[in-house]
């Protein structure tokens, strides 16, 4: 075989292989509405019962992405940074409520030796 011949093959299959194959890919795969009326019943409830959150999840993350490419800096630096800052945040909450409980106890206490 002349190498034109050998050329013109390969050329064939690497169309048939790089058009062919995400074609058939495209035409397999289900879709969200098939694989969704493929679930039990149950399933689809829950489905439906949690697409709320998670799409409010989903857009809560988008949004952070979105403020956290508006920094100068890498994104896994600016969240790695408003991370942190949520944790410190979330300890101080912790230790103003700590607090308030241990005012109640001691208030409740002094009602009880008062009452007494």
């Amino acid at each position: 075989m002349s190498k034109a011949g050998m050329y013109i093959k390969m050329a064939a299959a690497f169309t048939v292989l790089s058009v062919g194959g995400p074609a058939a890919l495209f035409y397999f795969q289900p879709t969200d509405e098939e694989l969704f009326k493929r679930y039990n019943p149950e399933l689809q409830r829950k489905s439906l019962e949690n697409r709320q959150g998670r799409q409010q999840d989903f857009d809560n993350f988008v949004t952070k992405l979105k403020e956290y490419s508006k920094s100068d800096r890498p994104i896994w630096e600016a969240a790695a940074q408003d991370e942190a800052r949520t944790r410190a945040n979330a300890a101080e909450d912790q230790k103003k409520a700590a607090a308030e409980i241990q005012k109640r106890r001691e208030e409740i206490k002094r009602q009880a030796i008062n009452g007494q």
